[in-house]
C-alpha cells in the first residue's frame, strides 16, 4: 500500500495521516547527522505496515540529504538492522 507522508518542518517529524490518525517519526537534525528519536503509529493503525512506511521515508530521505543517521528510536534501530541497505547510513 502507498501512503502519503510529509515532513512536518515545524514540529520535526516526519508525518502520516490516515482516517483521521497521525503517524510519526520525530528527529533532529545536527550539521549532517539526523537523530530518529521516535516512532509513533497509533493502535486504530497497527498492523498496516505504516511504521515499516515512515522509516523507509526518514532513510530515504537522510540518503538525498547525505546525512549519517543516529537511530535513537529503538524501532528504527531494529528497521535498519533488518534491511541491510540502510546500514551505511549509521553513525
Amino acid at each position: 500500500m502507498s501512503y502519503t507522508i510529509i515532513d512536518n518542518k515545524t514540529k520535526h517529524r516526519y508525518e502520516l495521516t490516515l482516517d483521521g490518525h497521525t503517524a510519526f517519526i520525530e528527529y533532529a537534525i545536527s550539521g549532517t547527522e539526523i537523530n530518529l528519536l521516535h516512532t509513533e503509529v497509533p493502535e486504530a493503525l497497527g498492523g498496516k505496515g505504516i511504521g515499516s512506511a515512515l522509516a523507509q521515508f526518514a532513510l530515504e530521505t537522510a540518503i538525498g540529504a547525505s546525512y549519517s543517521v543516529i537511530p535513537s528510536c529503538p524501532f528504527i534501530k531494529k528497521y535498519m538492522e533488518r534491511h541491510e541497505a540502510y546500514q551505511s547510513l549509521l553513525k
